[in-house]
């Protein structure tokens, strides 16, 4: 069963028990404004104010999305059946649908009265040393120089055939066999998105640590860890119209979120939070 699957199962699980909020609205950076890590993701917002994030960059997603948003019906759409497009769409409907899921999970989230704590570091608390061989799925540019600086070995795995080749201290290679022998992998959360993730994992079974970080992975983390990632990184919205409004200018929001963690150790599972929130809504 896919990541997707089993995601949208524990949404619906969430849904049957108390319902969800409608979309209020999808909230798109400018094209225009697209550089280093502004303008990549785009939020769906529900009626209650929770935030979903989605990677908004593969293929042409942020373009249809911005010449289409007006003819989507997303005002007012079940929540719900906006985030079932995640599983059974691709495209730029995929990446919405994937912030309507990440919305309900941050909804799920408020109700349980969770919060995922604030995330250690920036490479998903690897903390790796002159004995590790680190692999990283997608190429974390600005964590390169952090990562050689420990004496690790570095292997980056891409999809972009242009980016393979001997780097400077590291290789980039199309090959996720290469993944078998790292004793720790970092992973952008865009394998969630471009449905590489199911075909990578299994070569990262030797891995020590497997941390999957991203403003996009604000989803329920079981069905990860269930396959081996130890730790989710993602963001934590604090204010949400200053982060909207830094999102919809294609300014940084950084000072409006901060950086969190989820690890399989601190994190009590989807059907616990369910139960929480049933408990809290007595």
């Amino acid at each position: 069963m896919s990541f997707a699957t089993e995601y949208l199962a524990q949404l619906e699980a969430f849904a049957a028990t108390f319902g969800v909020p409608r979309v209020r609205a999808l909230h798109l950076p400018p094209e225009h404004r697209v550089r280093g890590n502004r303008g990549e993701f785009c939020a769906l917002e529900l009626d209650d104010g929770s935030l979903g994030l989605s990677f908004v960059l593969l293929d042409d997603s942020l373009a249809r999305l911005t010449h289409e948003i007006d003819s989507l019906g997303l005002a007012g759409a079940d929540a719900l059946q906006v985030a079932r497009r995640y599983e059974r769409d691709s495209g730029h409907w995929k990446t919405v649908g994937f912030a309507a899921a990440n919305a309900i999970t941050r909804c799920l989230f408020d109700r349980a009265g969770f919060r995922p704590d604030d995330s250690a570091d920036s490479i998903g608390q690897m903390n790796p040393g002159p004995g590790d061989h680190v692999g990283m799925i997608g190429l974390f540019t600005p964590l390169i120089d952090r990562i050689l600086a420990t004496g690790a070995r570095l292997t980056v795995v891409e999809l972009k055939a242009e980016l393979a080749g001997e780097r400077l201290g590291y290789r980039v290679t199309l090959d996720p066999a290469e993944l078998a022998g790292c004793t720790k992998v970092i992973s952008t959360s865009t394998l969630l998105l471009n449905d590489t993730l199911d075909r990578v994992v299994p070569y990262c079974k030797g891995a020590r640590s497997f941390a999957l970080i991203g403003p996009s992975a604000g989803c329920l983390p079981d069905s990860l860890f269930a396959r081996g990632v130890t730790l989710v990184g993602g963001i934590w919205v604090r204010d949400r119209e200053a982060f909207k409004a830094a999102l919809l200018a294609g300014e940084p929001s950084g000072a409006h979120a901060s950086k969190v963690a989820l690890t399989v150790e601190r994190y009590p599972g989807w059907r616990a939070l369910i139960e929480t929130a049933a408990q809290t809504d007595r």
